[in-house]
């Protein structure tokens, strides 16, 4: 993991362009049962360029997984610490740690996680880091902290990617930034609208749909190398790229025979091949989890519904009957939900529906183009405030919510990568 995010981090500067004005976080809601979690500062960690503790303690507190209690004291993880006081003062786990510069420039970040309860030791890091990725560290430790108190991997140390536009310069920025929005680096730039970006599974590459040839044209930019590949620049539109699970193909929407259609092409670009055939419009393929059946919009029912069908063709089957106006299909990374936006009451909101009950509920109003987090437990989508387009996280519960805003432009389009191996 360390080393493809030193790779990130080589061809962001390869690329030279360092986005400013970092989102700023609003968080609303907590979870039903957080988990209180004591967190000191780490000894010594004014050496280095950023407080890996606040980083630690921020993510926890967004996440809205815990109760996190601010240990009022530095504490080394070679202290021998009182975890009855702590548990008397209502923690369940304790985090502690140090930060020592050595001798060629790099920082040696060491953490431990306690558990208050049992008096005992239930994780522990050391990492000799960069200056640079000193954050990215602090991030792998909430991680840590996340998937030893709830079994479910965590995602701090993931990145995003988003479109960011200024209307008033034409400007458009494919942005990739770390979960949090900050670290902002931008993999491509143009004066034509940039849209539709979606991770490939490995996290090395970003497809999306650019309009700098006057029409939309599909590309794959590899994050490490800077190189950026045609994938599709057929007649009519070339639209809505979603990679496969395993990374070896991309399904595509395109117009080239008439009316918009469902199209799998090979990660290079070759092999295109039509897979829907129907007389309406079908669009926004997304592949499920097992790789074999494909999620689409189609209006062929008279108005846009969600339906699937196998990825080689064949009868489709509707998903969504609710409504008159279901677009924007999502699958959670296990398989087992659907995230979409149906427009009801007069307005766009963002929905989940447990596919094997057929349950739905409604998580967010205002609610365009989710993005499920790696780990199932966040959908990201894009929203409209303040005379400004952001980006918003929901937990999948519909508990916590997260805004991530900016001070200038608009900012949608957005993509959760995957967990970085």
């Amino acid at each position: 993991m360390k080393k493809l995010h030193t790779l990130l981090f080589s061809a962001s500067l390869l690329m030279g362009v360092a986005a400013h004005a970092q989102l700023k976080v609003e968080i609303a809601g907590v979870g039903s049962n957080q988990i209180p979690v004591a967190v000191a500062a780490f000894a010594d960690e004014s050496v280095a360029p950023e407080q890996v503790s606040a980083i630690v303690r921020a993510d926890l507190e967004r996440s809205g997984v815990f109760k996190v209690i601010d240990a009022r004291q530095a504490i080394s993880d070679t202290a021998n610490v009182d975890l009855a006081a702590f548990k008397a003062s209502g923690a369940d786990a304790l985090v502690v740690g140090s930060v020592q510069r050595l001798a060629d420039g790099r920082f040696q970040v060491r953490y431990k996680l306690l558990d208050t309860v049992k008096q005992s030791q239930l994780s522990q890091l050391s990492d000799a880091v960069t200056a640079r990725n000193t954050r990215l560290e602090g991030h792998r430790i909430a991680d840590d902290v996340y998937e030893k108190l709830t079994g479910v991997r965590g995602i701090f140390s993931t990145r995003i990617t988003y479109v960011k536009q200024d209307p008033a310069a034409h400007d458009y920025k494919l942005v990739v930034a770390d979960s949090d929005g900050e670290n902002e680096q931008v993999a491509a730039h143009g004066r034509e609208p940039i849209i539709s970006p979606a991770w490939s599974p490995d996290g090395t590459k970003v497809a999306y749909v650019s309009f700098e040839l006057r029409k939309p044209v599909i590309y794959v930019q590899n994050l490490v190398t800077g190189q950026r590949t045609v994938i599709a620049n057929e007649k009519g539109n070339n639209s809505a790229p979603a990679w496969s699970p395993d990374g070896t193909k991309l399904a595509l929407a395109l117009s080239k025979t008439g009316n918009t259609q469902i199209w799998v092409v090979n990660a290079d670009g070759s092999g295109l091949r039509r897979v829907s055939n129907s007389n309406g419009i079908d669009t926004e393929p997304r592949f499920a989890a097992d790789g074999q059946t494909i999620y689409f919009t189609s209006d062929r029912s008279g108005g846009p519904q969600i339906y699937k069908m196998n990825v080689n063709g064949g009868q489709a089957t509707r998903v969504t009957f609710n409504g008159n106006y279901n677009i924007s299909p999502r699958l959670s990374p296990d398989g087992k939900t659907l995230a979409w936006i149906s427009q009801r009451d007069g307005g766009f909101s963002l929905y989940a529906m447990d596919l094997a009950s057929g349950q739905e509920q409604r998580l967010a109003d205002g609610a365009t183009e989710p993005s499920f987090s790696p780990n199932g437990k966040y959908i990201m989508y894009a929203t409209k405030g303040g005379g400004r387009t952001a980006l918003a996280v929901v937990s999948v519960d519909g508990r916590v919510k997260q805004r991530l805003s900016t001070q200038a432009g608009n900012i949608r389009e957005p993509s959760w990568g995957p967990f970085m191996k």
